[in-house]
């Protein structure tokens, strides 16, 4: 199945390259869920006027049947995010991370904790 994708760039010109590793990286994304009904993202820079430089953020918005996964990844602090692909990752990353956490509720698993006394 393929997910169904809107890609919104605000503030900016869409760039082909970026909207190409955004549609790799959202397909990607149906490994971890077969239940994912439809996924946003939003591509914004910053304002200008921020001292720490010009750091991008990506907001990725997952439907799934009975809940929605929202991710606003923007870590002022972090400059490697001055490079848009490296903010992206890091945006996808975090969602994959929230649709294994769903799947393994759905499945009634729970998170094991490393070194956790039984």
């Amino acid at each position: 199945m393929k997910i169904p994708l809107q890609i919104t760039f605000r503030h900016m010109e869409p760039t082909p390259a970026l909207e190409t590793r955004i549609r790799e990286l959202a397909s990607r994304l149906e490994r971890f869920s077969a239940h994912i009904m439809r996924c946003h993202v939003i591509v914004e820079p910053p304002a200008h006027h921020q001292r720490q430089g010009f750091l991008y953020d990506f907001r990725i918005a997952i439907t799934l049947p009975d809940r929605e996964i929202a991710i606003r990844h923007a870590h002022p602090a972090d400059h490697a995010h001055e490079d848009p692909y490296v903010a992206l990752r890091d945006a996808f990353l975090a969602a994959r991370r929230q649709l294994e956490d769903y799947e393994r509720k759905r499945r009634g698993e729970l998170k094991s904790r490393a070194g956790a006394a039984l």
